[in-house]
């Protein structure tokens, strides 16, 4: 089963995310999470097997310029993950269906995402998914 997350279940993502989002600690998530969640423009999901919570997908509406894409708002996967002894069962695809299904509720024609240029799992995940890659760039920063 998958289920639209709610307030109460901010810890559970946290806990879930920082597998993901590994710069980060649960508080930090938690404490983004909430914003996010009190937020029109993002969603969360959660994947639930026997009741127990086995994976997440953030989703939010992007109204910014969005590589690859034409139009605005952008339906856009933040975040996904699964547990790894719940994986190759096709609950990240159920995850991505509920987002896809959310974003066009919202008036969104494109859906989009990004993974880092190393991450060969989220590639393939990605490709698997029906994605298209629209671009490859490399991020460069300096000190003032």
């Amino acid at each position: 089963m998958v289920k639209e997350a709610e307030k109460k279940d901010i810890n559970t993502l946290a806990n879930m995310a920082v597998n993901i989002f590994e710069n980060s600690t649960v508080a930090e998530l938690e404490e983004e999470f909430l914003s996010d969640i009190l937020n029109d423009n993002n969603k969360f999901f959660l994947k639930y097997e026997n009741y127990i919570p086995v994976g997440f997908a953030q989703v939010s509406l992007r109204y910014d310029y969005v590589e690859g894409t034409i139009s605005s708002p952008v339906g856009y996967l933040e975040g996904i993950f699964v547990q790894k002894n719940y994986r190759l069962k096709g609950y990240a695809k159920e995850l991505l269906k509920e987002c896809e299904l959310w974003a066009k509720s919202k008036g969104a024609i494109e859906f989009a995402s990004d993974c880092e240029l190393n991450n060969i799992d989220s590639f393939r995940f990605h490709k698997a998914l029906n994605f298209d890659e629209a671009n490859r760039i490399i991020c460069f920063t300096k000190r003032l």
